[in-house]
Parts: C-alpha cells; structure tokens; sequence
C-alpha cells in the first residue's frame, strides 16, 4: 500500500515515506428532526457529506528500511514546506492509496507538526486532515443563505442549472445544387414533400430570379 499527495494534475506529487499505522475517515448524511402535529417526531435522512480523512505519521530524517516505504528520502523539511505551499495556493491536491478505491480531491484543513518527538532528532512528526473536495459545474450556480459565523443560520448552498442562452440567430441551412436537382426534387429530400418547392424558391427568389425552373449547378440556395 502507498500513500501519494499531487498537485497541479499531478505535477508535484510525494510519496509518504512512512505510511501511517491507520487512516481515521469519517462520513455521515445530514438530519433533520420534524415534529409533525398529531404524528410526533420524524427525521429526514440528507444527502451524503463529504468524507473527512484524518493521516498521521512522520517525515524521517535518515532512510530506515524498518518503516521506510521507499528510498527517495527527502529532507523532513522539504515536506514541510511543499504542503504548506499547496494549502497557500488555496487549491485542491489528490490523495492517492493504492490497494484501495481512494482516489480523490481534498482540501487540506490543518496540517500540525513537530519536530525531534522522544529524541528524534531531526525528523518531523505530523498530522494531516483532509477534507473531501468536489469540482463545481460552472455551467450552475451556487447560491449561499446564512451566515456559518455561529451568530445566524448556518450557512446553506443551493445549486441551480443555468439554461443554456438561446441562439438568437438562427443559423440557415444551405444546399448546394447538383446535376439533375429542381426546387421540387430539393423539397421532397428535405421536407418530404415535393410540393414545398415554394419555400425554398421565395427564400432564394433574388439569385434564382423568375423562373423557378432555372436553378444552376454549384449555386447554395437557402433552405428556410
């Protein structure tokens, strides 16, 4: 099992040198309590929230092969500093554990850590919450109600499905003439019915002229 942390579409991306003795992940659905007159209490079971995923472990100085996962060590440090740089970015990074189905996008909530625990010099000890991120269709909109501060209601989002905006122009169809075509031939091929050669000929009357019957070959008439 490896544990790996991207970013960038996997640009940057570690692999944990020490994988953490257990992941802490938790989940639930949203409740709520109803009090119906004459029927008591009932609870409406929401929709899922986002999972929350708790890792902690430590960035070793020295390679071990005890508890070192691979040898690419880097300085504990340099971990430091690259999750601290992804949460600046305020951007979502990947969690990645292979043998498992996780393979998501995650916030990083808080990231603790301290160095030389129990006379470890040198490497650094670490927590790493994680929180479930899901990209947003931008084609909808997200309203927010409340305020989430714990003065006022909690903050809620509802999201709405823009319609796609009309085209205002509609765009005409052509049809290029071939050998052997009439008004009648194009208007049966097209609407199945021959005799709505008119519409086709009143859409094009300044470049067919007055005859219908005189259509020349290679000339893009506008089909209504």
């Amino acid at each position: 099992m490896q544990f790996w942390l991207s970013y960038n579409n996997g640009a940057e991306r570690y692999q944990l040198p020490v994988n953490p003795p257990s992941i802490k992940i938790s989940g639930s659905h949203g409740f709520q309590d109803i009090e119906v007159d004459g029927l008591g209490e009932y609870t409406v079971i929401g929709d899922g929230k986002l999972k929350e995923i708790t890792i902690s472990s430590f960035f070793p100085r020295d390679y071990n092969p005890v508890y070192c996962e691979h040898t690419d060590i880097h300085d504990p440090w340099t971990y430091v500093e690259t999750i601290e740089k992804w949460i600046d970015s305020r951007r979502p990074i990947r969690l990645v554990i292979t043998g498992t189905p996780i393979n998501i996008a995650v916030t990083v909530r808080s990231f603790t850590y301290e160095s030389d625990r129990n006379g470890s010099v040198g490497d650094i000890y670490y927590e790493l919450s994680l929180k479930e991120y899901v990209f947003i269709d931008f084609s909808r909109q997200v309203r927010i109600t409340g305020s989430g501060s714990g003065k006022g209601p909690a903050a809620k989002a509802k999201v709405t499905t823009k319609a796609a905006r009309p085209d205002p122009v509609a765009k005409p169809k052509t049809h290029k003439v071939v050998s052997g075509d009439s008004l009648w031939k194009i208007a049966q091929k097209i609407y199945g019915d021959g005799s709505k050669y008119r519409k086709i000929y009143d859409a094009n009357k300044a470049k067919i002229g007055k005859d219908p019957n005189r259509i020349s070959v290679g000339m893009e008439l506008v089909i209504p």
